[in-house]
């Protein structure tokens, strides 16, 4: 594909979202929470891991720590046995403790609801805090990006930087503010269920006649 200038690349961006709206109108996000603190908790667990490990682990999780609080308080190898099934457990369990002793020390037991303020908490970078922002608070403050979104945003052409940071910085210019959310549950919804890493079902590709990389993705 010739090389786009702006105004181009934004009108099969609009495509994009449009084809993806389309695709997946009941896209969300996969984690089970039932709160803010529930998805804080359960999106720390999920780095290195799948949705799907995350919610077996937190069905039972959050029938015992209900509050800030709770973890705050918790006994650590007690947590770290709960959470044991999970990559990094016991880094992820003295995260999330500590994250509770700030959330009540600082925030009275509360999430709060800046980037500033998450990102000050124990376990808790710019993407989990993103997703809390986007999914619990419904504030649009960055794009969520992670291996799903990272991967389709360069095979869409979108982008050829290759750090977290720098392909959210491309598309916050790209993407309309108040679908930050939503276009990378799209995308990782897309990711998961036609655009895999290794096989991409580019024959059968809602994105096939908008994408660069449609028929040529190597694994």
């Amino acid at each position: 594909m010739a090389r786009e200038t702006q105004n181009v690349r934004a009108a099969r961006v609009g495509k994009i979202i449009a084809a993806l709206r389309q695709a997946y109108p009941d896209a969300h996000c996969e984690l089970n929470y039932s709160n803010p603190l529930e998805l804080l908790i359960a999106t720390i667990l999920s780095a290195q891991c799948t949705d799907k490990q995350v919610n077996i682990v937190t069905a039972e999780l959050f029938r015992k720590y209900r509050s800030a609080a709770d973890f705050a308080n918790a006994d650590l190898p007690e947590l770290q046995r709960a959470i044991q099934r999970l990559g990094f457990f016991r880094n992820k369990a003295r995260s999330i403790k500590a994250c509770g002793q700030k959330l009540v020390e600082r925030h009275a037991g509360q999430v709060p609801r800046t980037m500033e303020q998450l990102t000050q908490l124990d376990g808790v970078g710019r993407k989990t805090a993103n997703v809390v922002l986007g999914n619990a608070f419904n504030i649009n403050v960055g794009v969520v990006v992670d291996t799903h979104v990272a991967r389709l945003s360069k095979r869409l052409g979108l982008t050829h930087q290759k750090t977290p940071e720098k392909i959210e910085q491309v598309l916050m210019k790209l993407i309309p503010q108040e679908q930050w959310t939503m276009f990378s549950h799209w995308l990782i919804w897309h990711g998961r269920r036609r655009c895999s890493a290794r096989k991409p079902d580019c024959a059968n590709c809602e994105l096939q006649s908008l994408c660069p990389s449609a028929g040529k993705c190597r694994p």
